[in-house]
């Protein structure tokens, strides 16, 4: 796939991001660092893409700039679910993370430019969050904020850096990798171009999985560990597993993406010989009717023998390199 790097779009109804009178102003450098291009959007407004490896873009704003710098790669949604956000609230000079707890797009970091020896504590500190599991992040975006405290920082997951023309450096994937950097696709053996996929790439809670035409997005990236032991089958870069609708399913059990629960019956599988079977019970991944057309539920059955069409799947490793 050919990546261009489209002219940034314009800046939509500024008067939504800042205040009309400019006395102070804020610099925002916005880095591309992830192996591929992404859209970038600042506060629900898409600003172009911007190129892989990278590619970036300035901004500059009134000091009171508040809002979200966010991105829709890897499964991030344009209104900023399912997206990890740099938040900023110029009024009182804090920033923050804002990541979501079940679906990491991108990794993101903020570093205020001034010189590192000005760092005290969590004054004017950088912040990163690169995994699902990051301390220093919100789960939901912050609706108030304290009052500030003389030269006392604020305690994470909210930062401050006070003073004016106080700038900052936003940077999408700073490993150069986007989460996780190795997954695999899951399809029939029968036909390579069909893969598991989590219906919408909606990831929440209950969302059925399904059969769907090979696309690479977020919604096919799977990982799981193969040779016969018992393993999850979880969504890359999620805290989503396949699972088989209950602990002890029947025939016919359609299967969903639920949060993982350690050495749950419903989604502790074990993947071997081209079967995907419960390691608690004689159930397997099966394609419902045979049938693969786009939407086609997935479900648990009895295991049939090795190599039953319905129930034969095969895997594609794919690795996301490391740029340097």
């Amino acid at each position: 796939m050919t990546c261009s790097m489209r002219r940034l779009l314009p800046l939509m109804a500024l008067t939504t991001l800042f205040t009309s009178s400019i006395h102070a102003t804020r610099v925002m450098t916005i880095v591309n660092r992830c192996p591929t291009s992404i859209n970038l959007f600042i506060n629900g407004q898409a600003q172009g893409t911007l190129n892989q490896d990278g590619g970036s873009t300035s901004r500059t704003y009134d000091d009171n700039f508040s809002g979200l710098i966010y991105s829709t790669a890897n499964g991030g949604q344009s209104n900023g679910a399912q997206s990890t956000r740099a938040g900023f609230y110029g009024q009182t000079d804090y920033y923050y993370i804002v990541k979501d707890p079940n679906h990491l797009n991108v990794g993101i970091s903020i570093v205020p430019r001034i010189l590192l020896l000005s760092a005290t504590g969590n004054i004017c500190a950088p912040t990163t969050c690169d995994s699902t599991g990051c301390p220093t992040a919100y789960t939901d975006a912050p609706t108030s904020f304290p009052s500030p405290s003389g030269s006392t920082a604020p305690p994470p997951p909210l930062f401050s850096c006070p003073g004016t023309d106080v700038g900052y450096t936003i940077t999408f994937c700073p490993e150069k990798t986007l989460p996780p950097a190795g997954f695999t696709t899951i399809h029939p053996n029968s036909q390579g171009n069909k893969c598991l996929d989590v219906r919408g790439a909606i990831f929440s809670d209950g969302t059925v999985v399904q059969i769907y035409d090979c696309n690479g997005t977020a919604a096919q990236r799977w990982v799981t560990t193969k040779g016969g032991a018992p393993t999850r089958v979880q969504l890359a870069g999620t805290n989503f597993c396949l699972d088989a609708g209950s602990n002890s399913p029947n025939s016919g059990s359609t299967t969903k993406i639920r949060p993982c629960v350690d050495n749950s019956p419903a989604q502790t599988w074990v993947v071997n010989g081209g079967m995907i079977k419960l390691s608690s019970k004689n159930q397997c991944v099966d394609l419902t009717d045979g049938k693969s057309q786009n939407g086609n539920r997935i479900q648990t059955w009895t295991c049939q023998n090795p190599g039953a069409p319905n129930q034969s799947w095969g895997e594609c490793s794919s690795h996301i390199p490391e740029r340097r």
